[in-house]
Order: structure tokens, then C-alpha cells, then sequence
């Protein structure tokens, strides 16, 4: 039997050429160029798995540590819930921990999403991270895979703009994104659906991935880049919320690979000396 290895998967948010952060005003942000004003990024990953150079999916047993990882699934988080940051912590988490059997490894490929299994558990009762509940929705939608608030040029978030919070309730809050299951039924309040019409967990494979070299970029540009961020389509939910119909989510589901596109937000960067 071969013997375990432990490997840490390290991953970085940017946007663009810049390092994510709550607060931090980004320019040329999609269709419109527009300068964008994030308060929150955060994801689940699950099912990650490094490939052998001989071709072998290797899962990766995950760590069980009682706040990030729990059973199969990570939770990415960015946001120190500091200043503009909302519903968040202090704490942060760039990295995936787990063992694998000794070996040589070049790929890797993991689901940005929460297993349907965990995924409808009641938040109340769940293990951290599944019990966070500005990252779930209800019952019959579960958790919010992808988790991204910002305000835009166009639609300004009054939150962020330091107004009063009874004005902040009609003013335009931003472009989020939250990627999750939709179509989930049947379902209730008390009870948990069999089935979700659009289940939305994207894979992400990366051929040529050294665990010892190299990090997971997530790039909030390349998310957004033929989006349009200053605008809503009337009748819909603000930004995207991964309703099928939703012309905003349009763009967004192709970076993710929700499309027929190959995904294209996540990349690798070598890790620096």
C-alpha cells in the first residue's frame, strides 16, 4: 500500500492584473468597462481530484478540520469582513487540504459546487462551512456555490456608499453573482427537493498543475468580461442569480463553463520563490 502524502492546493482571487480585495475599486470591468466595488467573493469546491502523469484521478481525501473542509467540500473564502466586506469573518482561506497516495502528479480538476447529497441539509444543523447562512438560500435551491457582491459604475451599491440603511433598502444594490442550483423541486420550506432542473456545478479541469509549484487563479475579470455590469434586464433578479432565463447570467454561465464554452475563470500561476 502506498504511503499518503499531504498536499496543500493553494488558490488566489485577482481581478485581472490586481489582488482581489473587499473595497478595492477595479476599472474596465465588462461590456462597459466599467469600475467595479466588491464586498464579498467567496466559493465551494468539491470533488477535487489530482491527475498521475500516467492519467490516474487520484481523490483527494480532504482534511476534516471543522471549519473549511467538511466531508468532499472546501470552502474558498476572500472576503475579512472588514470594512465594505458584509456577512463575512475575519478569517480568510486560500488553500484546499487533504492527502493523496505518493506519486507524481500534473493535473487537477475539481467541481465548483456543493454535492446534491450535502446540499439541502438543513444550514441550522450542518458542520461548518455548510452552515454559513449568507452562502445558502433556502430548502429547495440549497447553497450558493459562488458567492460574488460588488457595486458597478451603473448600479451603485448605497451599502457600500456609507448611506443610511433605510436608504440603502431602495437604492440599487450592485451586480452579485450567486451561482447555485435552481429548479429544485418539489421541495417545501420544511422539506428538501429529489431533483434541481439546473443543477449549476461547473467543472474545472487544469491538464498541467504541479501541487507543489503552482496556484488556482481565480479571475474575477475574465468572470465578468462580457457581461454587462451597469444594468439589470427588467423583470429579473438583480445581477445574476443563476435563474436559466436570465439574460444577465448569460455571460456568466460561459466563463463558469455552464455553457457549451470550456470554463475560463480559473487558470494556474507558479507560485512566487
Amino acid at each position: 500500500m502506498a504511503a499518503e502524502r499531504a498536499v496543500e492546493i493553494q488558490f488566489d482571487a485577482v481581478v485581472g492584473n490586481e489582488t482581489f480585495a473587499c473595497g478595492h475599486s477595479y476599472g474596465n470591468i465588462g461590456v462597459t468597462h466599467s469600475a467595479v466595488t466588491p464586498t464579498d467573493l467567496r466559493f465551494f469546491v468539491s470533488a477535487v481530484t489530482l491527475m498521475r502523469t500516467d492519467g490516474t484521478a487520484i481523490h483527494v481525501k480532504l482534511v476534516q478540520d471543522d471549519l473549511w473542509q467538511y466531508e468532499d467540500v472546501a470552502l474558498l473564502d476572500f472576503e475579512d469582513g472588514s470594512g465594505p466586506c458584509r456577512n463575512g469573518t475575519l478569517a480568510v482561506n486560500r488553500t484546499v487540504r487533504g492527502t493523496v497516495p505518493d506519486g507524481d502528479y500534473q493535473g487537477l480538476t475539481f467541481v465548483l459546487g456543493v454535492p446534491f447529497e450535502l446540499n439541502h441539509d438543513d444550514v441550522t444543523i450542518a458542520r461548518s462551512p455548510l452552515n454559513l447562512t449568507s452562502m445558502f438560500w433556502v430548502w429547495n435551491a440549497g447553497h450558493k456555490f459562488l458567492k460574488l457582491d460588488m457595486a458597478t459604475s451603473g448600479q451603485p451599491d448605497a451599502r457600500v456608499e456609507g448611506r443610511r440603511s433605510s436608504e440603502a433598502k431602495t437604492q440599487a444594490v450592485g451586480f452579485p453573482v450567486h451561482i447555485g442550483s435552481t429548479g429544485c423541486a418539489p421541495g417545501s420550506k420544511t422539506t428538501p427537493p429529489r431533483s434541481c432542473k439546473a443543477p449549476n456545478r461547473a467543472t474545472v479541469k487544469i491538464a498541467q498543475f504541479d501541487v507543489e509549484r503552482d496556484i488556482v487563479v481565480a479571475d474575477v475579470a475574465v468572470l465578468l468580461k462580457n457581461a454587462d455590469v451597469d444594468k439589470n434586464t427588467p423583470d429579473t433578479a438583480p445581477g445574476c442569480m443563476s435563474e436559466p432565463n436570465d439574460p444577465d447570467c448569460a455571460p456568466v454561465f460561459a466563463a463558469l463553463g455552464l455553457a457549451s464554452e470550456p470554463q475560463q475563470m480559473f487558470t494556474v500561476r507558479r507560485r512566487a520563490r
